[in-house]
């Protein structure tokens, strides 16, 4: 018998994850191996991260010509460039020629050297120089640009595709963008970004984020404070999401006691008089209340690694006042405190899961986008039952 701490023969057969299928409260969680083993994540990242719409953060980060970021995303190296002609590219970070990463970071370029043997590309990624090629038989610089992906864009925040087939953002998000569109997510300005590299696979992070059931042990502190009302998950019904709104008073971007900006004047309806934290699969939690929004952004890096972004938007408006550095810190307070809570609980657990006497739980009335979110990641990685 194959102990229960090793990925069986067939990690992938639909007959380990029955129990998962089942409804919420007679369903058991996910297989400890599933967080741990290079074998589900390759999957994974083949079979979801390889074939969705990616969110990598808010436009306004090359908001000029010739501006550029790099990010690795799922072992990717990748480069969005903004062009001379104003269209926001995003292009396989490696040279034609031999390999090598070609930027670093991100700033400001006219065009993109190889800073291993100088190939040269503009920011269309069409190749311009290469140096010494002259006498190679049939090379033809028109046939080593750089590699594009899909690159789409959708209120300042930008996501990234690797596969063409996959269908465009707006079917992506389907109903999205109409429920958030009293936020002028557009018009809202990130004041900052801060990152962290934690050790823990990736669904330990988004199911974290998803449930409310951890909230009085492991913010009991600091966000558990501010009283709320839990309504029933959301789930799109066109798009790849799911969510919470509480309902309740005082921005929930603030700790209990702190006062902070003016509210947006156009929030209507539930979002008057709530929060919305959305899950946009796989990986990005958006959260938006009545003075502003932020979003946590995971990228993994492996079976028990993943990558952290946390962003923060503004009206820009707000952003503008005099007082704003001033009154801004109590935000930053909130989330530097409610941040890395989580960031160790996903570690605790993670370091867990890794034990040989880690068996699968099962879940309460509190976790249902936990469930959804496991059932959404088996719809696409397991193999279709015969």
């Amino acid at each position: 018998m194959t102990p229960r701490w090793l990925p069986p023969e067939n990690p992938l057969s639909p007959e380990h994850f029955q129990a998962v299928r089942r409804p919420l409260l007679e369903a058991e969680t996910m297989p400890p191996w599933t967080y741990t083993t290079p074998g589900f994540y390759a999957a994974e990242v083949e079979k979801i991260f390889g074939k969705t719409w990616n969110f990598i953060g808010r436009a306004a980060r090359v908001a000029q010509p010739g501006q550029y970021f790099t990010l690795d995303f799922a072992g990717i190296p990748v480069a969005v460039v903004h062009g001379k002609d104003g269209r926001l590219r995003a292009f396989a970070n490696t040279c034609r020629h031999r390999g090598a990463r070609l930027l670093e970071g991100e700033g400001e370029i006219a065009a993109i050297r190889c800073p291993y043997h100088s190939w040269t590309y503009d920011l269309k990624g069409a190749l311009r120089g290469a140096p010494e090629m002259e006498d190679t038989a049939c090379f033809e610089t028109a046939d080593f640009g750089l590699d594009e992906f899909r690159l789409e864009s959708w209120g300042g925040f930008l996501f990234l595709c690797f596969d063409p087939s996959v269908p465009d953002l707006a079917s992506f998000l389907g109903e999205l963008p109409e429920l958030l569109a009293a936020y002028d997510l557009e018009n809202m300005v990130c004041v900052r970004r801060k990152t962290w590299d934690i050790a823990c696979n990736w669904k330990i992070y988004v199911e974290n984020a998803m449930e409310a059931y951890h909230v009085p042990t492991v913010h009991a502190k600091t966000i558990q404070r501010q009283k709320r009302t839990i309504s029933p998950p959301l789930y799109g019904e066109t798009g790849q999401w799911s969510g919470l709104y509480t309902k309740h008073e005082g921005s929930r971007a603030l700790e209990a006691g702190d006062t902070g900006f003016p509210y947006l004047p156009t929030l209507t309806g539930p979002s008057a008089e709530g929060t919305y934290y959305i899950l946009i699969y796989p990986g990005t939690m958006l959260a938006l209340t009545f003075d502003c929004m932020w979003w946590l952004e995971v990228h993994p890096r492996g079976p028990e690694h993943m990558h952290l972004i946390s962003g923060a938007c503004f009206p820009k408006a707000i952003t503008e006042r005099p007082d704003f550095e001033e009154v801004v810190q109590r935000y930053y307070k909130r989330w530097d405190r409610s941040i890395p809570e989580d960031n160790v609980i996903s570690e605790l657990q993670q370091q867990g899961l890794r034990s040989p006497f880690a068996r699968v739980g099962r879940f309460s009335i509190m976790e249902p986008l936990v469930h959804s979110l496991d059932n959404w990641v088996l719809d696409r990685v397991v193999a279709p039952s015969v």
